[in-house]
C-alpha cells in the first residue's frame, strides 16, 4: 500500500521528463555535455552548461565515506559531515543562513560508504557566495571546530540513529551487513555507525580525518546549470586554488565476498507483519555483471509484472508486497529481495514459491518481451531523474562518474552496455552470482517484553577474511597552489542582484463537452504530463467508509473493463509512460506523465484507465489485503501513529478533516468496501463535471486539445449531481489536551501538536506561512534551532501549515531522545508562548524568510513537475492565473506587523491538542508533571487505553498516576 504520509511529508516528489532531446524508447543515448579540467592543486572539476533556469548547481564529492573508517570509528565519515554545516574560520554560525537568504534549493549533505558530498542550487547572482562558502569550509574549518561543536553535532547524530532505528524495520540494514561481510570488509558497518563509537569521537580525532581527507586532490567540484566554462574556470581558481592538495589518499580495491553457502538469521521489531529479506554480494558498479544483474532484478521483482510479484502476490496470495534491486557501491553491489508475507501465511511457504520461481527463471532466464521491458523500464527511470541541474539529477550523475570510475560519462557506457544485453547475458551473471550464497534475515512482530538492544547485541555476523586486498596508493603527482586572491576578512560575498523568474503564461481552452483544460507550456523536454484534478479528496469520505476516496483511486491503477491489471502495467511499461492517482485532503488526481513520441497511445491507455475502471473482485481483494497491511503498519511507526490519532482530536469525528491525514482509512471501513461502494465514489466526483484537466510540456494548445478531445470529449455526466461536501468551522478548544501512545522501548518519542489555522485561500495566508517559516519552517527558524543545535535533543524539529481548502492544520513536531521528551514538549510550549507575547518575531527573522521565498523563486520551477505543481495549487485555491508571476511583489508586501498578526491569531498554548508516541514507562509522568494539559493515554484507534506500568523502582514509575478515559473525545 502506498504511504500517504503528504502533509507531513509535503508530498511525494513527481516523476520528470528525461534532459536530451531523443525519447528515451529510441537507440540514442542520453547525453550530459561537460568539459572537465584539474586546478594545480589538484582539484576536478566538471562543468555543464544548461541554461535553461538561471541556477547553478554546486556539487562537491568528497572521496570519503564510512568504508574508510579504521576500526573504532565507526559512523566518523557521517560525523565529520555535520560539522561541515557547522560553520567555519571566517563564517561562524550555521552554514543554511547565507543560503536561505540567497535563496537556496536542493540543498543538503549526505554520506554514504564511499563518498560524502555537498550540494545545493542556487540563483546565478548567488554563485560567488555558494563558492566561497564551500571553499571556506574546505580550505579553513578547523579553527571553527571546537568541543562545543563536536557535542552538538554529535548529539544530532545520535538522534538520527535513533529516529531511524525507531522506524519499523529500522534495525535491519545493520543486521544485514555485518551478515553478508567479512568483519574486516569496509562495508561490514553502516554508515551512522555505532553509539559507542561516536561518544568516543574526540578533537583529535576530527582534526585528523580533516587533515587526511578533505584535501583539494581528493575532492571533485561540479557546476551545471548556468554558467559557463570559462566563467567557471576563472571562479573556480579564485575561490579553491589555494587550497592544499591534502596527502595522497590510499584508494581502497574492489573487494566482492559472496557467501559460498546460504545463511540465516532471525529479527524482532514492531513491525505488523513478517518480512523476508535476502541479500547477495554482487560485483561493483560500473562492471558487466552489475549491469546485467539491474536487468534481472527487474524482471525478477521489479513491480507488478515481475515474476515474483506475480506468483507471491497474485497467483499464490502469500504476500502483500515484493520488491527486488540493486545497489550499487564502489567496492562491491547488493542485490536485495524483499517480500512482506501476508497475515496469517507460514513464511515457509513463501520461501518455498521464491524457490519454485528462482529454478525456473535460473533454468530459462528472462522471455525477450521480459528484458525488453526490463530495458525500457531501467532507462527511463534514469532519464526522468535528468530534468533537474542539481539535487540527484545532472550534478550528481556527472560526480558519480568521476569521483568512482574517474569519468563523468561512465553512465553511458552502462546504459549502452544494458541496451546490449541479451537473454544469454542476464542469464548468465544471475547463474554466476544469484544460483547460491545468499543471507536470508527475516524480521518476525515482536512480543510484549522483547529486547531490542539484547537481540542486537547477540548477533555474531561473519569474521574477518584474509584475502582483503591492499589499498593502492595514488601516483605521485606535483601540485600547487597558486596565491589567494581572496579577502576572507570581509566575509561571504553579499548577494545583491537576483534573476527574474521565467514562469509559463497559462493558456485555456475547452473540450466539445465543456471540460476546462489549463496548459503550461515547457519547451525543455520532450515530455507532457497531465493530470486530471477531481474536487473530492479524503473530505469526500464524509458519509462514507473512511478510505473510500484513496482506495477507490488507487484501484483506478487496476484493471479496466478490456485490460486486467497486469495487461495495465505491462503497456505502461512498453510506452514508457507513468500513470498514478491518489487523493489529499481535498482533491483527487491521476496523472500521466508520457514520451511525446508515445502520446496518442499513451492518453488512450490513460482515459481508459481513468473512464472505465472494472474494480473486479479478485483486485478488490488483493488490495484490501495489501491496504490492510498497510494500515497496520501505520500503527506500529510513530509519524503514521500520530497523523491517524491527530486530526479527529483536532478537528471532531464528525468533521469532513477529522480523519487519519495518511488517507488510509480504518481497518473496519476497508474490510466492509464492496465493488458497489467504489462505482458510487466513480460517479458521485471522479467525473467529467468535477473535473479539471492540467497540462504542462512540451506541447501547445493547439496541439493537445485535440488529442484530449479524442479520448475525453465524449465523456458525459451521470444523471444525478456532484454531492457537496461539508467542511464545517470548527471552534478553537477551550483547553490544552495531551493524548499519549504506548510504544514500548521506543528509542525516541514523537511529539505531534496541532492548532487549527485559516484556510490556504485565507487573504492573510502568505502572512501566515513567512511567519511560519521565522518561527519553524526552516532550518534557521526558533524551534529547530532550540532542539536540534542547541538542545540536541533532536535530528529536527519544526512546525508546518497543511494546505486545505478548510481550515488547515498547523502543526508542531519533533522526534526526541526518550529520556528528553518532558523537556522537549516544554521548550516547544515556551517557544509558542513566546513568539506571541515576550519574543515576538523580529525584523530580521521576517526579513530572511521573504528573502529566501522571493529568491528561491527561480530554482523552484526548474522542472515541469514543479510548473504542474504550482498549476494545480492555483486551480485548487482559486488564486489568479499570474499568481506565480506577482509572488515576489506579494511577498515583498508582507511586513512583520502583518506577519506578527497572521501568527498570533492562530498560536494559542491554551488550545493545542498534543498526541506524544513512546516508550509509556518511561515518559508518561514526566509529561503528566508538566501539567500541559488533561493527560489520556489512548491506543492506535485513538481509544482509551490501559495506564501502562513503568518499571519497579524507576523514578517513572513512582510518579505514575491513573490514566483519565478519553470519553467522549
Amino acid at each position: 500500500m502506498k504511504k500517504r504520509y503528504a502533509l507531513l511529508a509535503a508530498g511525494l516528489m513527481s516523476l520528470v521528463g528525461n534532459a536530451f532531446a531523443a525519447p528515451a524508447s529510441s537507440d540514442a543515448i542520453p547525453d550530459i555535455p561537460f568539459t572537465r579540467f584539474q586546478l594545480p592543486n589538484g582539484l576536478t572539476v566538471v562543468v555543464h552548461e544548461d541554461h535553461k533556469a538561471p541556477v547553478v548547481a554546486v556539487s562537491i564529492w568528497y572521496h570519503v565515506g564510512s568504508a574508510d573508517e579504521p576500526a573504532g570509528k565507526t559512523g566518523f565519515a557521517h560525523l565529520f559531515e555535520h560539522l561541515m554545516f557547522s560553520g567555519s574560520e571566517n563564517r561562524k554560525g550555521t552554514y543554511f543562513q547565507p543560503f536561505e537568504l540567497a535563496g537556496a534549493t536542493d540543498m543538503n549533505g549526505t554520506t554514504w560508504f564511499d563518498r560524502t558530498n555537498y550540494f545545493e542550487t542556487v540563483p546565478t547572482t548567488a554563485l560567488d557566495m555558494a563558492l566561497w562558502m564551500e571553499s571556506d569550509r574546505m580550505g579553513h574549518l578547523l579553527g571553527a571546530i571546537g568541543q562545543k561543536e563536536l557535542d552538538t553535532q554529535r548529539g544530532v547524530v545520535q538522534n538520527e540513529k535513533r529516529q531511524g532505528e525507531n522506524r519499523p524495520y529500522g534495525r535491519v540494514d545493520e543486521n544485514i551487513l555485518v551478515n553478508t561481510y567479512p568483519a574486516n570488509h569496509p562495508y561490514h558497518h553502516d554508515t551512522i555507525g555505532s553509539m559507542a563509537d561516536l561518544d568516543a569521537a574526540s578533537l583529535a580525532d576530527v582534526k585528523k580525518w580533516f587533515h587526511d581527507y578533505y584535501g583539494a586532490a581528493n575532492t571533485t567540484l561540479v557546476l551545471a546549470g548556468d554558467i559557463t566554462v570559462a566563467e567557471a574556470k576563472a571562479k573556480a581558481e579564485k575561490y579553491f586554488g589555494d587550497i592544499p592538495a591534502g596527502p595522497p589518499v590510499p584508494r581502497q580495491q574492489a573487494w566482492i565476498t559472496p557467501l559460498q553457502a546460504s545463511t540465516r538469521g532471525t529479527q524482532h521489531d514492531q513491525v505488523a507483519q513478517t518480512r523476508i529479506l535476502r541479500t547477495w554480494v554482487v560485483p561493483q558498479l560500473g562492471t558487466d555483471d552489475a549491469i546485467q544483474l539491474d536487468l534481472a532484478t527487474t524482471v525478477l521483482g521489479g513491480g507488478k509484472t515481475s515474476r515474483l510479484y506475480q506468483r507471491l502476490v497474485y497467483q499464490d496470495k502469500l504476500a502483500d508486497d515484493v520488491s527486488m534491486g540493486i545497489s550499487p557501491f564502489a567496492l562491491a553491489s547488493q542485490v536485495q529481495l524483499s517480500v512482506d508475507v501476508r497475515n496469517g501465511v507460514d513464511p515457509a511457504k513463501v520461501e518455498a514459491a521464491i524457490a519454485d520461481v528462482w529454478r525456473d527463471y535460473l533454468a530459462k532466464g528472462p522471455t525477450d518481451d521480459e528484458l525488453a521491458r526490463a530495458k525500457v523500464v531501467n532507462r527511463a527511470g534514469f532519464v526522468r531523474g535528468l530534468e533537474k541541474v542539481g539535487g540527484s539529477g545532472k550534478a550528481a550523475i556527472l560526480a558519480e562518474g568521476q569521483v568512482y570510475r574517474n569519468d563523468p560519462a561512465a553512465y553511458k557506457k552502462d546504459l549502452a552496455r544494458a541496451q546490449a544485453a541479451t537473454v544469454g547475458s542476464v542469464l548468465a551473471a544471475s547463474k554466476t552470482w544469484l544460483a547460491k550464497g545468499d543471507y536470508t534475515l527475516t524480521v518476525l512482530p515482536a512480543a510484549p517484553g522483547f529486547d531490542p538492544a539484547a537481540e542486537d547485541k547477540a548477533v555474531k555476523g561473519l569474521g574477518p577474511s584474509d584475502h582483503r586486498p591492499d589499498a593502492v596508493m595514488p601516483k605521485p603527482a606535483d601540485y600547487t597552489v597558486a596565491k589567494s586572491t581572496v579577502d576572507r576578512s570581509k566575509g561571504v560575498p553579499s548577494v545583491d542582484t537576483f534573476p527574474d523568474l521565467v514562469f509559463p503564461k497559462l493558456q485555456r481552452g475547452k473540450l466539445k463537452n465543456g471540460i476546462e483544460v489549463i496548459l503550461a507550456e515547457r519547451h525543455t523536454v520532450p515530455i507532457t504530463q497531465v493530470q486530471l484534478l477531481f474536487d473530492a479528496g479524503y473530505a469526500a469520505d464524509q458519509g462514507r467508509k473512511l478510505g473510500t476516496a484513496s482506495f477507490t483511486s488507487t484501484l483506478l491503477e487496476e484493471s479496466t473493463t478490456s485490460l486486467d491489471s497486469v495487461e495495465v502495467a505491462r503497456r505502461k511499461e512498453r510506452l514508457g509512460a507513468f500513470v498514478s492517482a491518489n487523493c489529499t485532503l481535498d482533491t483527487c488526481g491521476v496523472g500521466l506523465n508520457a514520451l511525446n513520441e508515445q502520446l496518442t497511445p499513451s492518453l488512450e491507455l490513460f482515459a481508459d484507465i481513468v473512464r472505465n475502471p472494472a474494480f473486479k473482485a479478485d483486485d478488490i481483494e488483493r488490495i484490501r489485503g495489501q491496504w490492510l497491511a498497510g494500515i497496520a503498519q501505520e500503527k506500529t511507526e510513530p509519524t503514521g501513529l500520530a497523523l491517524r490519532s491527530l486530526p479527529p482530536l483536532l478537528y471532531g469525528k464528525d468533521h469532513a478533516y477529522g480523519i487519519p491525514f495518511t488517507g488510509s482509512g480504518t481497518e473496519s471501513a476497508i474490510k466492509s468496501l464492496k465493488a458497489a461502494d467504489l462505482v458510487a465514489f466513480q460517479r458521485d466526483y471522479l467525473r467529467p463535471d468535477n473535473l479539471r484537466i492540467l497540462v504542462a510540456g512540451d506541447t501547445t494548445l493547439e496541439a493537445i486539445l485535440p488529442r484530449l478531445d479524442a479520448v475525453f470529449g465524449d465523456w458525459t455526466p451521470p444523471a444525478t449531481p456532484v454531492p457537496k461536501k461539508n467542511i464545517g468551522q470548527v471552534a478553537v478548544q477551550p483547553k490544552p489536551r495531551v493524548f499519549l501512545i504506548n510504544r514500548t522501548d521506543a528509542p525516541q518519542s514523537l511529539i505531534l501538536a496541532g492548532l487549527l489555522a485559516p484556510s490556504t485561500k485565507a487573504p492573510n495566508a502568505l502572512d501566515l506561512g513567512i511567519a511560519n517559516g521565522a518561527f519553524g519552517g526552516t532550518f534557521t527558524s526558533r524551534l529547530n534551532m532550540n532542539l536540534r543545535e542547541e538542545k540536541r535533543w533532536a535530528y529536527g524539529a519544526g512546525s508546518m501549515l497543511s494546505d486545505a481548502k478548510g481550515q488547515r492544520p498547523m502543526l508542531f513536531y519533533a522526534p526526541v531522545q526518550t529520556d528528553k521528551t518532558a523537556e522537549s514538549a516544554a521548550e516547544i510550549l515556551k517557544e509558542s508562548k513566546d513568539v506571541i507575547g515576550a519574543k515576538p518575531l523580529t525584523d530580521d527573522e521576517i526579513a530572511k524568510i521573504r528573502a529566501q521565498r522571493v529568491r528561491a523563486l527561480p530554482g523552484s520551477y526548474e522542472t515541469t513537475s514543479a510548473v504542474l505543481s504550482a498549476l494545480s495549487g492555483i486551480v485548487i485555491y482559486d488564486r489568479p492565473d499570474d499568481y506565480v508571476q506577482t509572488l515576489k511583489s506579494r511577498i515583498e508586501g508582507v511586513d512583520r506587523k502583518d506577519a506578527e498578526a497572521a501568527l498570533s491569531a492562530v498560536i494559542r498554548p491554551d488550545a493545542m491538542t498534543w498526541v506524544i508516541v513512546g516508550d509509556l514507562r518511561k515518559i508518561e509522568a514526566p509529561v503528566r508533571a508538566l501539567n500541559l494539559g488533561e493527560v489520556h493515554v489512548i491506543d492506535a484507534d485513538g481509544n482509551p487505553a490501559k495506564p501502562v506500568k513503568a518499571p519497579v523502582g524507576s523514578k517513572a514509575a513512582a510518579k505514575h498516576t491513573p490514566s483519565t478515559p478519553a470519553a467522549g473525545e
